[in-house]
């Protein structure tokens, strides 16, 4: 659904985007995640046919960035971080005139209106002002602008920043319940606990390049090597000079626990269960140690930097 080959956007003697490469099919979602200043919105107002790339193409919904500009326009929906909303319409009134803005007819505007205040559960006010609706309503009644036309392909730019945790969460399950296997969805956000919950795929970005492009799962592996393991045991403790099983390395201890570094998980914690439990050990507990985002994110822009 997206496709980049060298995307790049340079402004004076600066490239905010150098060599882009990506490729988003139908029914992921990508979060791309950097700095401040990394490029992530600029990358996105190409991919919109906003700006120009100043180097490389880009191909969105079938269409060429610069060669098809309306046609890939059509195919996008678009929420940025100002939202734009106009206070003193009502939600069906500022459905409506973006429904003409992308030349629906009236019949299919006033449905799809109804349809979108529905879905975001904004029916119960249609008429009150957006100036009077909270911050959750506003950012909800903004993705609904970017679904009017239905479009295969949507952009979001910061969709939960500066909102509280319950607005917050809304949003997050709004746009979770938009995957689909026909729509493609674009993330960018700073925040790396809803990335890791929305995200099939998350490109890292620092100074305008990709650092890292892959599933959350893959990164953790590539840049935290391989997973660990907790396991909790009561009362006696391995002897000394207790042997470890093969692919298995210890990477700390404690009072009533051990933890380990597993590259085959499937084949050795049943070994290593079993010999523990053989030696007298009452293993109370087995689990894989949690690594997030963050430790990726952090890892990754560590290697950056050095």
């Amino acid at each position: 659904m997206i496709h980049a080959e060298d995307l790049s956007k340079q402004f004076g003697d600066t490239w905010a985007v150098d060599g882009i490469q990506l490729d988003v099919h139908p029914g992921q979602v990508l979060a791309l995640l950097g700095q401040n200043g990394a490029g992530k919105t600029t990358t996105v107002r190409m991919l919109t046919s906003i700006l120009r790339p100043s180097r490389g193409r880009a191909v969105v919904a079938g269409f060429d960035v610069v060669e098809q500009p309306e046609q890939v326009r059509a195919m996008v929906g678009v929420l940025t971080e100002q939202h734009g909303l106009y206070l003193r319409m009502n939600g069906m009134e500022y459905l409506d005139f973006y429904g003409q803005v992308y030349r629906l007819d009236r019949a299919t505007r006033q449905k799809r209106s109804r349809e979108l205040l529905e879905y975001f559960g904004l029916s119960a006010s249609p008429k009150q002002a957006i100036g009077q609706y909270s911050k959750g309503m506003r950012q909800k009644l903004a993705l609904a602008r970017t679904l009017i036309h239905e479009p295969p392909v949507l952009l979001l730019d910061e969709p939960t920043s500066a909102m509280d945790p319950e607005s917050a969460r809304l949003v997050r399950d709004s746009i979770a319940s938009l995957r689909s296997e026909k729509r493609t969805i674009v993330i960018c956000t700073h925040n790396l606990s809803e990335a890791e919950s929305l995200a099939d795929q998350v490109a890292i970005i620092y100074r305008g390049r990709i650092l890292v492009n892959g599933s959350v799962e893959t990164l953790k592996r590539e840049l935290l090597g391989p997973p660990e393991y907790e396991l909790r045991f009561n009362g006696a403790r391995p002897a000394p000079g207790w042997k470890l099983p093969e692919g298995v390395a210890l990477a700390g201890e404690g009072q009533s626990g051990l933890r380990f570094s597993v590259r085959e998980p499937a084949i050795a914690n049943p070994l290593l269960v079993r010999d523990l439990v053989q030696r007298g050990v009452e293993v109370v507990a087995i689990q894989e140690a949690p690594r997030t985002l963050e430790q990726v994110y952090l890892r990754a822009m560590e290697k950056a930097v050095q």
